[in-house]
Formats: structure tokens, sequence, C-alpha cells
């Protein structure tokens, strides 16, 4: 099982096939296991890279609250790239997974070939709206603090027996990963100058509005609604997912 050292945080990874590189993100208490049917699907043309999060999966929990930050993920996704001697990928992200994507395109464009974003939004402009949702991350992470991981609702991209090293980091996650400072990522979707995939569950209702907002200001766009999916279509519709995601990396690498 593959790691790498981040100033004493290990961070797990994983790899299977070879071409070009496409580095797979889960969204928040997920882990690299829900890609499993992504990486099986896309190996024989590409190298699939599915790494967990600190504070999720495999990787390292530290007890320091101040090591879970948008830019502590950003940095952990340039050093599997590295490991990995993939200097630049294309970058596939779920839900907080997709945030983290577009937030690394903004810090490392030069390593970016093409960017699908699954089921995410881009933050918020009115920072009313934005402390809303960091304080519901908040909660989040003190309804774990408190219950441990029964305190973290089961679903399709959610199993508690992926995360071996229980409910704290994921709790530090929560409020240090997912609460935003700044509308610094919406703001940058029209400067995002590389081919991009918004796809969505058609019963996604969250997260519908996001998915049309990202593709009417990106440029380079292509928008796919999953049928019969909510939240995760990669889990739910692996096919339509997969056939989608396949068609979208074929004309933005080949």
């Amino acid at each position: 099982m593959p790691f790498v050292d981040r100033d004493g945080v290990r961070i797990h990874y994983e790899v299977a096939g070879d071409g070009p590189a496409v580095l797979l993100t889960h969204g928040f208490a997920s882990a690299a296991q829900a890609w499993e049917g992504q990486a099986a699907a896309l190996s024989d043309t590409y190298r699939v890279i599915t790494w967990d999060l600190r504070g999720h999966g495999e990787s390292g929990s530290p007890e320091d609250a101040t090591a879970y930050s948008v830019e502590a993920t950003v940095a952990d996704m340039a050093a599997v790239l590295d490991a990995c001697e993939a200097p630049e990928a294309a970058l596939v992200g779920h839900s907080l997974g997709g945030y983290m994507c577009l937030s690394f395109y903004l810090d490392h464009p030069e390593r970016v070939r093409a960017i699908a974003l699954s089921d995410t939004g881009p933050g918020y402009r009115n920072d009313e709206a934005r402390e809303a949702w960091n304080e519901r991350a908040r909660r989040s992470g003190d309804r774990l603090d408190e219950r441990g991981m029964v305190g973290m609702r089961e679903s399709n991209e959610v199993h508690h027996a992926w995360h071996p090293h229980g409910a704290a980091g994921l709790a530090h996650a929560a409020r240090g990963m997912m609460t935003q400072r700044d509308g610094r990522v919406l703001s940058a979707l029209p400067e995002v100058a590389v081919p991009a995939l918004v796809i969505v569950g058609a019963e996604d209702e969250p997260y519908l509005a996001g998915a049309d907002y990202m593709a009417n200001k990106i440029p380079n766009v292509t928008k796919v609604v999953v049928p019969d999916s909510g939240h995760s279509p990669n889990l739910e519709q692996p096919a339509a997912f997969n056939a989608a995601l396949r068609a979208f990396l074929d004309g933005a690498l080949g």
C-alpha cells in the first residue's frame, strides 16, 4: 500500500494502469474505494490515481486541527502526483473533491490538462450563504466528535468501514477542509482554460443549481446529467457515469 509522507502525515494512494495520468479525488467522509469502478473502467487507457484525503480512509489523521485545510489538501494532491512522477494530470473530483480540484487548478494550472466535476459546487459569493454552509460543516464536525462514526450517516459513498482511524480526522476535516473563507474559486470559473466536464445526478437536488452555474461560467465545458441518480452517480449509475467520463477524457487527452 503506497504512501507519501507530508510533514509526518502519511497520504495513501493507489495507481492502476498506464497512460496519461488521471487523479480522482473523493468527497467528504468517502474514500478511494468509491472510485474502484472508475479505476477498473479507465485503467486500460489511463494511469488512474486514487487517494485518501487526510483524515479519511488509510491516510493519516493528525491530531492538530490546523493541519486540515484547502491549502493542505492542494499540497497533498501535488505530492501524490509527484510521487507518481506525473507532472500533469486530468483531475476528477466528487463533491468536496470537486471543490479541491478547482482549488488545485487555481494554484497549479500548468499541472492540469482537464478537469471533471461531479456533484459539486464552486462555493459562495454571498457571505451569509457561505457562513450558513460553514456552520453546517462545523456542526458535522461536532457531531462526529460527540458520537464517533455513528454520527456520520452511511450512504453509497460513505461507509464507516472505509475509515479504520475513526471519526476524529473526519471531524477535523469537516471544520477545516469543508469550510470556506471567500469566493475565490467561484469567481475564477471563467478563467478555467482547460477542457471541463460538469456531471451531476438528475436527482441530486442540492447540487443542480451549482452544476448549471459552473456550466454557464466555465468556457470549454460539457455538462452531463445522469438519469436516475442522486449525489453519487459514479456508484449509483456507473455505466452511464463511466461512459461520460471516458468520452470526456478521450476527447481532452487523446
